[in-house]
Parts: structure tokens; sequence; C-alpha cells
């Protein structure tokens, strides 16, 4: 079914007021392909008909925004983060476990891969650089809009194929049994993390404070002013020298002064300013 230009700016005011997401003229194609079906099982003729009942049903309006949020992800995303991560920021939340408990948030986690990525390299860093740390002191919480892809994340069940985008080759046999069709996280990394349905719109008191918090590849789909209010209250969710990461085409300059950059190896990241 193809979108007038009125139901268009509709259809991508409505997502932008209760996501955050902002969907730019030209992207007509986006929303027809991942809505028409929406269309047709919920019996609307037209977009009009679909903004209508999107207003007043909270259980379709979940699955409009899920249809439109997009899942792309893979394991170990952007080699020299994670170099940065190994090198420097995981020996430190190893040392600091052993005063206390370490918070971990990936803030957009889609199905599962950059949580469960960062609980396998705290064990990995640990044991190869013989750090004495007890895995269960680290908790790691991974949030996404989408309830679809928040249901694979805790299946920690991946196949074949997704696996392929990025796994490490000595990380396969450590962390995961092989199931018939599938590879399933070993529970001593999935027991750690855990996963929530979280809009960034929401306020993020509820969270509690975070030693590193992942909000990478996801602020370039919000406007400059969502931007802001996400710098700020990711300022006040970040515990005492925390680090924030964002991705690497993404950046706090022009947007607020609350944060400072560090260099971390090859990556950059950003703490309290």
């Amino acid at each position: 079914m193809a979108i007038s230009k009125e139901e268009f700016n509709m259809i991508s005011e409505i997502l932008k007021e209760y996501s955050g997401i902002v969907v730019n003229p030209g992207k007509e194609y986006l929303i027809e392909n991942r809505l028409n079906v929406l269309l047709a099982q919920n019996g609307c003729e037209n977009y009009v008909q679909f903004y209508k009942k999107i207003k007043r049903d909270l259980a379709l309006r979940s699955k409009f925004i899920d249809a439109l949020t997009t899942n792309e992800t893979l394991w170990f995303r952007d080699n020299s983060f994670f170099g940065g991560l190994t090198d420097v920021v995981i020996p430190q939340l190893l040392e600091h476990s052993k005063k206390q408990k370490v918070r971990i948030w990936s803030a957009a986690s889609s199905t599962g891969q950059e949580p469960y990525s960062v609980a396998m390299l705290l064990d990995y860093v640990g044991r190869k650089n013989n750090i004495k740390f007890d895995i269960n002191r680290f908790s790691i919480l991974g949030t996404d809009i989408s309830p679809t892809a928040l249901q694979t994340a805790k299946q920690a069940r991946y196949s074949k194929m997704t696996l392929s985008r990025g796994m490490r080759d000595e990380f396969l046999p450590r962390y995961f049994i092989k199931q018939v069709t599938t590879y399933e996280i070993t529970p001593n990394i999935r027991n750690i993390v855990t996963f929530k349905p979280f809009n960034l719109k929401e306020h993020f008191d509820s969270l509690g404070k975070f030693d590193l918090i992942l909000c990478r590849n996801v602020l370039i789909y919000f406007s400059d002013d969502f931007k802001r209010q996400i710098f700020t209250k990711m300022r006040n969710t970040l515990s005492k020298n925390g680090y924030l990461a964002i991705g690497a085409s993404e950046s706090p300059r022009g947007l607020t002064t609350e944060f400072k950059q560090v260099r971390i190896g090859q990556s950059v990241m950003y703490q309290a300013g």
C-alpha cells in the first residue's frame, strides 16, 4: 500500500513522539515495507486509519515501533572499541569488582550480541591476565525498545549464521554449548546478563547507576533535542569515573558540555566532565 506525503508525515511524527526515532522524507519505502503487513492484519485500508488505531491501542503501538526499529548488530562490533575495552576498561572494572559490584548497561541491546560479548570478554580478560575475580560480581543489563529483539536475547540461542557475524573462533567452544541446530550461551555468562524492555524517552532513575554505559550506534536515529536529553540522563546515570561509549560516528560535541572525551587505545569514550 502506497503512503501519501500527508500520511508519511503523520506516521513519522507519531514514531518520533513515542520512540524518539526520526524517519526523514525519502524513506517512504521503509514505512511501506515494514508496516503494510500490520495494516492488513488490523483491517486498516489506509495509514490514517492505522494512525488512529496506534493512538488508542498500546499493544499495536508497541508492534508499530517494533516494526520500525533497526536491529542491526553483530558480535564484538568495532574492533577498535573492543580493543580499548580489552586493554584498558575491563582490567579496571575487574579490579573495581574486588571492592564492590560492577554494573554495565547496554542501552540498545537488540538481540543480545553486545551485552553477551562484553560478558564473555570480562571472563576472558580476567583469566588471560590471571586476575582473581568473581564473575557474579558483575551485572549487565540489556535494554531495547523492541520486544521481538529482546525475546531472542533472552533465549541466548543463536544460529551458526548469526555466530558467523563477528564471533571469535576461540570464544565459540568456551562460551557456547552446541545444540541440535543452534548454539546456546553457557550459564556462567548468561547468568550475569538480564534483559528488559526500555524506551530511552523514559526516566532513567529506576535503572540506578552504572560503571559502563554502552549506547552505540543509536543516537544517529534521534533528533538533536532528544540527543541532548539522553546525554543529560546518562550523565546522571554514570557512576563516578564511569565510562560512556557511543558509536564512532556519534559525538556529544555541539550538544552538551557534560562529558569529556577520553582516549582509550584506538577508540574514544566519555566521562562526566
